[in-house]
Formats: C-alpha cells, sequence, structure tokens
C-alpha cells in the first residue's frame, strides 16, 4: 500500500469514529447478538405544593361527626333507698297546718308548693333534720315535722258548737283527776286548768308558776301533752277562749291569737329544741 492510500485510509477511519460520537445514542443501531442495554431510571415525581396563600381550608372527617353521648351515672344507694322507700309507701296520716313542701330535707331545698291544712298524705315513715317526708305525685317530698295526725283533726267549729269541738265535756265542768293548780295564779289559768282537766282527764301535768315572763306572772300554763291529742287540747283552748279569758296559745311551732284570730293558727320560726318549740306540751297565756 502506498503512502497515499495508507494516508486516506486513516482518514476514513477518523471521520467514521467522529461521526460516531456525535451520534445521538437513538441513531446507534444494536449490534446483533448484544444484550439490551438497561433502562434509564425514570425521574422521581415530586408532589405537588401550593404555596400557603393559596391552600383551601381542609375538611375533616372528625369535624362532622357528633360528639359522643355522655354515659349515664348509676343512682347513688341513697337515691335507690328513697325510691323504695316511695314505692312501699302505704301509711297514711292527715296534716295538722297548712305546709310548705320541699325538695330535700336539708337547708338547700327548694320549695314546690303548700299543702292545705286538715288534707290525706301517704308518708315513708321517715324523718330527717326536722321534716317528715311524704309521697305527692310519686316522688319523694318534705313537710316540717309535728303536723301529722293519724287520724283527721275535727275542722275549725262555729261558735255555738264550741263546747262540742274537742272528746269531753265543755268548759265549766268540774276536774275529777285529782290535780290542781297553785293558789298564786290568775282565775283564768284556774278557769284553763279546769276545764281540760274536765275535758282531758289523761292530763295531769301542768306547769304554771315559775320565774321567767308571764309564768311569773301566773298568766300562763303548760299544759304537758303531744301528738294527736296535743292538738286537741289546744283546738279545745282555742274555741273556748273568751270563756277562759285566753289571749293566745302555742303548739308545734303554731301560734293563734285572739288579736289576729281571723288568721286562724300561724306558723312560728324555729327555736331550735322540742319544748322551745313547744312540741311536747300546749302553752297557754290568759289575759
Amino acid at each position: 500500500m502506498s503512502i497515499a492510500a495508507a494516508s486516506l485510509a486513516v482518514m476514513a477511519t477518523g471521520a467514521a469514529v467522529a461521526s460516531g460520537i456525535s451520534a445521538s445514542p437513538r441513531e446507534v443501531a444494536p449490534v446483533a447478538g448484544a444484550a439490551d442495554p438497561a433502562p434509564r431510571p425514570s425521574a422521581i415525581s415530586r408532589p405537588s405544593v401550593t404555596p400557603l396563600g393559596e391552600r383551601r381550608p381542609v375538611v375533616s372527617r372528625a369535624e362532622t361527626r357528633r360528639p359522643p353521648r355522655p354515659a349515664r351515672s348509676e343512682p347513688s344507694p341513697a337515691a335507690v333507698a328513697t325510691r323504695r322507700l316511695v314505692r312501699r309507701a302505704d301509711v297514711q296520716k292527715w296534716t295538722t297546718a297548712p305546709l310548705n313542701i320541699w325538695t330535700r330535707p336539708g337547708e338547700k331545698a327548694r320549695k314546690t308548693g303548700l299543702i292545705d291544712a286538715l288534707t290525706r298524705v301517704t308518708v315513708t315513715g321517715r324523718t330527717m333534720r326536722g321534716r317528715d317526708e311524704l309521697v305527692i305525685d310519686g316522688r319523694s317530698r318534705w313537710v316540717t315535722g309535728g303536723y301529722l295526725a293519724g287520724r283527721k283533726p275535727r275542722p275549725e267549729a262555729d261558735a255555738g258548737d264550741a263546747g262540742d269541738a274537742a272528746d269531753g265535756p265543755a268548759a265549766g265542768a268540774s276536774c275529777s283527776n285529782g290535780t290542781s293548780v297553785p293558789s298564786g295564779v290568775s282565775p283564768n289559768i284556774v278557769a284553763v286548768h279546769e276545764a281540760v282537766c274536765a275535758a282531758f282527764p289523761e292530763i295531769t301535768t301542768y306547769g304554771t308558776l315559775r320565774s321567767d315572763g308571764e309564768h311569773a306572772q301566773g298568766i300562763a300554763v303548760d299544759i304537758m301533752v303531744s301528738g294527736d291529742r296535743a292538738w286537741q287540747v289546744a283546738e279545745f283552748v282555742r274555741e273556748n277562749y273568751q270563756t277562759l279569758g285566753v289571749s293566745y296559745a302555742i303548739h308545734a311551732r303554731n301560734i293563734w291569737s285572739v288579736q289576729r284570730a281571723s288568721e286562724g293558727w300561724r306558723g312560728m320560726e324555729d327555736r331550735g329544741s322540742v319544748t322551745a318549740n313547744h312540741y311536747d306540751h300546749v302553752h297557754v297565756t290568759t289575759f
């Protein structure tokens, strides 16, 4: 081969190499029998990010849910016991005076109404903090203690029937049980004792003279009796007030007076004890 031919061959080879380098890989024909080239990794897709100012409100499924219902609390043992008493209550008594109705026996009780005197009510037999428990419309209610009687009290009688109002003779009959009052008391106290003793001979204790107040003046007497009988005595004294010269009478935190006779028996404030509240006796003051 001549030098010229060799030079031409070298130039042709260089051109071919240059042409292969500048060509796109897609333009390179696959070599027969060669393994397929490994695929190129695909581009990683990035999440679309919205600028803060362009974001829409996020809807949460929790916002559409209803709040769960609160669990029911179990009744306390005291509430269960009260319901049992209310269901089983079957004893009936009579009110002896108008009474306020309360939701509970304590100081935080709420007043719900008023019961008239001479009303038959159902009681549970439970007494707490000076109040008695009743059953009204299937619910536990409370009234001031000491104003319930096992028998219906006699209604207030007309003046002409006053002598027949109590179980016993009218005022003016003589005492037969041997009791008496001291000589230093007023004639009206003597009359009260005689009349009550004759009408209620089972009563044998009368407190008259002592060192304080109206008792010291001899114009007051404490007739020692309680319960239903005490109310009968109190009514007997009230109905015969003119004959006996009575100014006022007190029993079970109730007072009746000549000056306010049209108001009937009126409630009094709590004085703190059974005796101070006149539950165990009838107090009578005369003119």
